[in-house]
């Protein structure tokens, strides 16, 4: 048995930058994230007979790969070559799809993770990032870009660089650990309760790069300075900056924001929130708000019933937690 743990992300600044028909043509796109500890866990498990039995939210028992119904998991068994005899398990600490956090792409990174290690080929964060890529990118044809993919993969919060040639340049950013700390502890992640499916409106943003790349250049300029502020520790100009972020996001597409998460953020900032971002595709999901911890009650007492999610930043990237063969 093999189960693997696969972070989620957060992204603050440079999404959308990550999508080839930007940085293939833009010198570049570059993402500023961080993986949390929140996860995806593959559990795989050999089996008596020649089946494959899947457990997510539904549960498939097929007797062939091509009869696999689950996209990343079909997909996944055919790049590490699994045809037969396991069963295979996906738990998620958030719900399985439309929260902004990355999860498919966990999922995917996870899958390949756990595949590789079930036949004793341990593949290096690279791999698993690069394949998860082709996997949901060209593959799947998933409108979507590469940043989800080596959040999950390698961990740490980084400065993500996507070349116009397709290679991928990642940089740990050695922030000091106290300054971390407190970028910790000033962040919360809201629950808006409003789930989507993140493709309509990557679609949507994806059409629009060609009309957007003034926006997406000052987004792309966005890390550099949110860099700097997080270097230097200035973490109040680092929430401004994800509040002018946002005011831009919302330029990519229609139906990233909406009149319910609107009502959501600007009751926050009246809270006392200083900025904050829909994070990932738009529509729903989560919201991350940067609101200083001695107001955070305030900004909780605003938003009502509305559910948040405590995190911490994550070091590491997809791993196994257990691996027994027999």
């Amino acid at each position: 048995m093999i189960i693997t743990q696969t972070p989620l992300r957060i992204s603050f600044f440079g999404g959308g930058t990550d999508f080839k028909g930007y940085y293939g043509v833009n010198g570049g796109g570059t993402v500023l994230s961080t993986a949390i500890d929140k996860y995806i866990h593959v559990i795989i498990k050999k089996r008596f007979d020649d089946k494959i039995y899947l457990n997510y939210s539904r549960k498939e028992i097929v007797d062939r790969v091509d009869q696999v119904k689950h996209d990343l998991v079909r997909e996944t068994m055919r790049k590490t070559r699994i045809k037969k005899g396991v069963e295979i398990i996906t738990l998620a600490d958030v719900p399985s799809e439309g929260t902004g956090l990355g999860s498919s792409s966990s999922v995917t990174v996870g899958l390949l993770n756990a595949f590789y290690l079930y036949q004793a080929h341990s593949q290096p964060a690279e791999t698993l990032a690069e394949e998860a890529c082709q996997i949901e990118i060209d593959i799947l044809k998933r409108p979507m870009g590469k940043q989800d993919q080596y959040a999950a993969a390698f961990g740490n919060l980084n400065l993500i660089k996507f070349n116009y040639n397709d290679t991928v340049n990642l940089q740990n950013l050695s922030v000091d650990e106290g300054i971390k700390r407190d970028l910790e502890a000033n962040l919360m992640l809201i629950y808006t309760g409003i789930t989507r499916k993140s493709g309509e409106i990557l679609s949507r943003q994806k059409e629009n790069i060609k009309d957007r790349i003034s926006v997406l250049n000052e987004m792309r300029d966005m890390v550099g300075e949110g860099k700097e502020c997080l270097l230097k520790g200035e973490l109040d100009e680092f929430g401004k900056l994800l509040h002018y972020g946002w005011e831009l996001k919302k330029k990519l597409a229609e139906r990233i924001n909406n009149s319910r998460i609107e009502e959501i953020y600007q009751t926050a900032c009246r809270a006392g929130a200083v900025g904050g971002k829909i994070s990932g595709a738009g529509g729903g999901g989560f919201l991350l708000l940067y609101c200083p911890f001695e107001r955070q009650n305030r900004v909780r007492k605003a938003l009502g019933t509305l559910r948040e999610l405590s995190f911490r930043f994550e070091k590491e990237g997809s791993k196994a937690i257990f691996n027994v063969r027999g």
